[in-house]
């Protein structure tokens, strides 16, 4: 006869592997779950974003970053740190709808750094009467209270020929 001691032990002992076992089984799953809505969250953003900027909305389209000084954007070689900042820099060189154009965003691919950051790198294109500019662009994501933002933008414009 098993001592009643020993017989506890091995209970506890499959309990407590059976349930790391268990937990560790689904936990990818779960992650995976977490990050496809992340991504989706992050993919609205941006949705939001180009029909904010379509129909000449340009406080919309800053909904899109993350309301803070730290929040960073740069392009042609000049940095400009703020959100105010970055705000009144698109005021400024977006003043009409013709220089906005149609704004297209694509070939995005989302990686995941950590539970609250997720870098985004794609293309961005615009349609106007006269031209129709498009580049390349990496963002970085941060989860915030008011949901995922932009805390780092880095767009560049292609060269044109």
């Amino acid at each position: 006869m098993i001592p009643l001691p020993f017989l506890e032990r091995m209970i506890v002992t499959f309990a407590l592997f059976g349930g790391l076992t268990g937990g560790a089984l689904s936990a990818p799953k779960e992650i995976q779950q977490r990050s496809s809505k992340d991504d989706a969250e992050i993919r609205a953003v941006m949705s939001a974003q180009a029909a904010a900027w379509n129909r000449g909305d340009i406080d919309g389209f800053m909904n899109g970053y993350a309301r803070s000084d730290a929040t960073e954007f740069i392009s042609g070689g000049k940095l400009t740190r703020g959100w105010q900042t970055v705000r009144d820099r698109y005021k400024k060189k977006y003043d009409s709808r013709e220089k906005m154009g149609t704004l297209t965003f694509s070939d995005l691919k989302i990686t995941r750094l950590s539970t609250d950051a997720a870098l985004v790198i794609g293309r961005w294109g615009l349609v106007r009467k006269s031209d129709q500019p498009h580049g390349r662009f990496t963002l970085l994501f941060r989860r915030t209270p008011n949901g995922w933002r932009i805390a780092h933008d880095h767009t560049s414009a292609a060269e044109t020929r």
